[in-house]
């Protein structure tokens, strides 16, 4: 399991494009028949893929987590950004489609992970962070998502937001989670941009054709810098960065969160005139 450290504002302006990258950005994330997690001590949040296509994938601990098994302190977030796939909790069995959502709470003790066709794996995206009271295991379609329409044509920033794990929706301990999908037409999405003191997010792009990017904006909003960012990439935006991107072709995106508090408007927004 890849490790990333939090990181203060004022050092990531002397960054160059390496430095960003590797403090901030991971790729290849779903690779056939393997696990690939990264842990960033910015709320204690892992991500990343799961993509079974010939074997079974069981859920391992890690050693950098001391414990048990993976959710003995632990919730997590899945969403299937892949063909039709299974998740077995403890011995229950849950068929997660295309864009379907599993929540799964502290204290499940094994998780795993397979695919419905070797043709057409599953690409599951997990989401975890702390726990410390156990919630039932729960499963969402996109019609039980609590959808949110933003943005305009006009702007360029017409999209659809669908929040499954939230105060409103599925209950956690502190993780949020839910994906954004762009209109026809739009590229921008998070803009105009916001910071939010209480929580970290990670963002993970899918449905991105190939040989096209995103142009994913972070930093302090007097202090901006971008990550260009392929299909099935993520970025991890600190407590103090705005998170926001244009692509060049249409996309998705899967949005996760963890810290203080689960309420999805807690955010601070940045007027476009403060954007340096």
């Amino acid at each position: 399991m890849e490790i990333k450290y939090a990181i203060h504002p004022e050092d990531a302006k002397s960054y160059d494009t390496s430095r960003l990258r590797k403090e901030f950005h991971s790729d290849s994330l779903m690779i056939e028949d393997s696990i690939k997690l990264v842990y960033t001590h910015y709320d204690r949040f892992i991500y990343g893929g799961i993509c079974p296509k010939q074997k079974r994938l069981a859920l391992p601990t890690y050693d950098e987590l001391k414990s048990d098994y993976f959710l003995e302190r632990r919730e997590l977030g899945v969403i299937n950004v892949g063909g039709t796939g299974k998740v077995t909790v403890d011995g229950e069995a849950y068929t997660l489609e295309n864009l379907n959502v599993l929540y799964v709470g502290k204290g499940k003790k094994e998780l795993v992970f397979e695919s419905a066709d070797p043709g057409n794996p599953a690409k599951f995206y997990l989401n975890s962070s702390p726990a410390h009271k156990e919630y039932p295991t729960v499963k969402a379609t996109r019609k039980e998502a609590n959808r949110v329409d933003l943005g305009t044509p006009e702007s360029c920033n017409e999209r659809v937001i669908f929040q499954f794990i939230h105060e409103a929706g599925i209950q956690s301990c502190q993780l949020v989670m839910g994906y954004t999908e762009l209109k026809e037409g739009s590229i921008w999405n998070t803009f105009p941009p916001h910071t939010h003191g209480r929580r970290m997010e990670v963002y993970f792009y899918f449905d991105l054709p190939e040989n096209q990017v995103v142009m994913h904006f972070m930093g302090h909003p007097q202090e901006t810098r971008h990550l260009a960012i392929k299909n099935e990439e993520a970025a991890v935006s600190p407590p103090w960065s705005i998170h926001a991107g244009a692509g060049t072709a249409s996309y998705k995106f899967v949005w996760g969160m963890a810290g203080e508090n689960k309420a999805f408007t807690d955010m601070d927004g940045v007027p476009l005139n403060e954007i340096l």
